[in-house]
């Protein structure tokens, strides 16, 4: 029987791994860089498909394509399918290190660069491709084909969706463990859904500029699409789904669902295994169908908060930049300078990254606070921000860039900002209408907007990180009003020190 209905493991495991000042000294310890995974999953005896380098850029302004929900009707083709692929999870460049080391940047943000996400594609109506199940391989930009056939029926049944069945192709996205884990131990749990989330933000966007339908599904049952995929579930899980293109030509009857063992290299010498990782992620998989069905219609809406409100500046409904030309400059920012953005700039990041997004629940589920240090026109202070009258509720007046520091795991980061963006939730509330999932929810909806955020920002051409944090002191510094609540993540915004973001190098893929 599943245990999602049983969300006193989701409040262990959100307890047990928080941060504190003395659990962050009393278990800090050296990285062991021996065993440090590797950057990409490499399938060494799968087919290869080449993915076709000269696919569409997408040139709608990039805050246009952040808040507007993705529609229209262009066919799903190879070359779209490329283009999808490349904005949300591509390498957009590669830096060489002395030694032979390098590394490389993804299209979309993630936990200390570790990259754990990783891309399937589930084809079945895409101009180009030969339907299948198949890994999408940024390293050399490429698909590998895991399964021959049409299975897109089989995961309308494990989402309890029809609607995948008629859709050309849905991407998986899911994660390894160690490779995070490697870095952050068990409290990378959180890091999957936050990095995720960054990355359903960039797909969402590129889906909406190129005329492609596109939305997120986070409940099927775990064990049947973690088998399609053919993961070795004690070590990678499948986090979300997304469907892409117009609805077409349904699938036909799925073929059987074999299981299979596709060779895998190994990440590295050695791997450590956290079984409270693991227990995290099993306490809130689905089992069956029904289960699916019955988690979906259930509802939690939050009433409006109470207060007085700081008006913000109409926001602009573009920045000049193009969707393509912000993911190739986004970065993450290694020293603000402590400069002010304006009023207006904030004003258009808060509004972009909070309009909702097109999934099987509902949005709504954090809540965003915000230090803020240096916004002309806005008093420095601490607020609550309220986005159904887009305003900025001041919770306390004062310069709080030491303690917001502090927060931060005493990182100097999220106080030279000119704001940084805490996220909550009312984690107790979201576990007792969605059970362990709930949890899942919370973290993926911070880092989709997280994620939104740093795409306004560098489209607007400042800067933005993601940043961890101290989860007891957050909540009581911004009590009483988030009283109750629990931290779930941080995104800092302001000016970097090397100033104005540049222009991006040219789209092309370097392999490794």
């Amino acid at each position: 029987m599943s245990g999602n209905r049983h969300p006193e493991a989701a409040r262990r495991y959100h307890d047990v791994t928080a941060h504190s000042p003395q659990s962050v000294r009393a278990g800090s310890r050296g990285l062991d860089w021996d065993t440090k995974p590797e950057p990409f999953k490499i399938y060494p005896g799968l087919p290869v498909i080449t993915l076709p380098r000269d696919f569409p850029v997408p040139a709608l302004d990039a805050l246009g394509a952040v808040s507007t929900e993705p529609g229209g009707a262009t066919p799903l083709d190879l070359e779209r399918l490329a283009a999808l692929l490349f904005f949300s999870a591509g390498v957009t460049r590669r830096t060489s290190y002395p030694g032979g080391g390098a590394m490389y940047f993804r299209a979309a943000p993630s936990t200390g660069a570790l990259y754990q996400t990783e891309v399937y594609v589930v084809a079945g109506d895409v101009a180009g491709l030969e339907p299948g199940v198949y890994h999408f391989s940024p390293g050399d930009f490429a698909l590998r084909r895991l399964r021959e056939g049409d299975f897109r029926g089989a995961l309308a049944i494990a989402a309890a969706d029809d609607d995948l069945a008629s859709r050309p192709a849905t991407l998986i996205l899911s994660a390894i463990y160690w490779r995070n884990t490697w870095k952050y131990q068990a409290r990378g749990y959180r890091h999957l859904f936050w990095d995720s989330g960054s990355m359903l933000s960039n797909l969402l966007a590129a889906a909406t500029a190129l005329d492609l339908p596109a939305r997120a599904i986070t409940g099927f049952v775990d064990l049947e699409v973690n088998g399609l995929l053919a993961l070795d579930a004690e070590k990678e899980g499948a986090l979300l789904l997304a469907p892409v293109g117009g609805q077409g030509r349904p699938a036909l009857v799925s073929p059987v669902i074999a299981a299979i063992t596709p060779e895998v290299i190994p990440l590295g010498r050695s791997e450590v295994d956290y079984p409270l990782l693991r227990d995290a992620y099993e306490n809130s998989s689905l089992d069956a169908e029904s289960e699916v069905q019955a988690w979906r219609e259930a509802s939690w809406q939050r009433g409006p908060l109470p207060g007085a409100l700081v008006a913000l500046p109409t926001p602009r409904p573009s920045a000049g930049r193009a969707l393509a030309e912000t993911i190739m400059a986004r970065g993450s920012t290694r020293q603000f300078s402590g400069a002010a953005i304006g009023s207006g700039e904030i004003s258009a990041a808060l509004w972009h990254a909070t309009r909702g997004w097109p999934a099987d629940a509902p949005s709504g589920l954090v809540d965003l606070y915000l230090t803020v240090h240096a916004v002309d026109g806005i008093e420095p202070g601490a607020y609550a921000y309220r986005p159904e009258s887009h305003a900025l509720e001041l919770l306390k007046r004062g310069d709080f860039r030491e303690r917001s520091a502090f927060l931060c795991l005493d990182q100097s980061l999220g106080g030279m900002s000119s704001a940084t963006v805490f996220f909550c939730a009312n984690l107790d509330a979201l576990l007792e209408a969605y059970g362990n999932r709930g949890y899942r929810l919370a973290n993926l909806e911070a880092g989709l907007i997280g994620g939104r955020l740093y795409l306004a920002a560098y489209a607007l051409r400042f800067g933005a990180t993601g940043l961890t944090f101290y989860d007891r002191d957050v909540v009581d510094f911004f009590s009483p009003h988030a009283e109750g609540k629990d931290a779930i993540f941080v995104t800092a915004l302001g000016r970097s020190v090397k100033g104005p973001a540049q222009s991006p190098a040219p789209l092309e893929i370097t392999p490794p």
